[in-house]
């Protein structure tokens, strides 16, 4: 799809990019919010959408769009070494509801963190997740960051877009119970 606006997030996305990805991070949902299903972790993850400062807020997204306005994909992205403090209001929540205030922070110094890339279902296979990861790529690049970093879980079949997109395995990490490759793309 060659005519795909990618436009910031605003506040009023939320209905749309929060199920989106919630379906993506799944598990990861769950440790954040401290719930066990995706219709309570989507109610709480709304709450978050439109407060600056956390690692969900759409100040940190990119929407795609068709040129009638309808929203086709979603990434959010954050510099790496701003993931901890950007995971303290999740840490605040778990600790109000008695759990342990663990947030493992996922970002990497010195690089733009891709926390979640999503494309609706009806519209995948259409190059608008490779339109969104070339956009992080701007968005690092305008920030002074010379890489583009993410993970994906083993057996992901987005693996096969971050290879075409120039990401290259930087090694594994283990996060809310499940296996993950640091992947990275040089901008440089």
């Amino acid at each position: 799809m060659t005519d795909v606006l990618i436009r910031p997030a605003r506040p009023f996305d939320a209905a749309f990019a929060v199920p989106l990805i919630q379906a993506t991070i799944g598990r990861i949902g769950y440790a954040l919010t401290g719930v066990t299903d995706d219709v309570a972790a989507e109610r709480t993850l709304l709450g978050f959408y439109p407060l600056r400062g956390n690692r969900l807020s759409f100040e940190h997204q990119l929407i795609a769009q068709s040129p009638g306005g309808e929203p086709l994909g979603v990434i959010l992205a954050y510099p790496g070494d701003q993931a901890e403090v950007l995971d303290e209001p999740f840490r605040e929540r778990l600790r109000a509801l008695g759990l342990p205030g663990h947030v493992e922070s996922e970002g990497t110094p010195g690089e733009l963190y891709v926390d979640t890339l999503a494309v609706t279902e009806a519209t995948r296979g259409q190059g608008i997740g490779a339109r969104l990861l070339d956009a992080a790529a701007e968005r690092a690049a305008t920030l002074g960051l010379n890489r583009v970093g993410l993970l994906v879980e083993d057996g992901n079949a987005a693996a096969r877009l971050y290879a075409r997109q120039g990401f290259r395995p930087a090694g594994t990490r283990a996060l809310a119970g499940g296996t993950y490759t640091h992947l990275v793309r040089d901008l440089t």
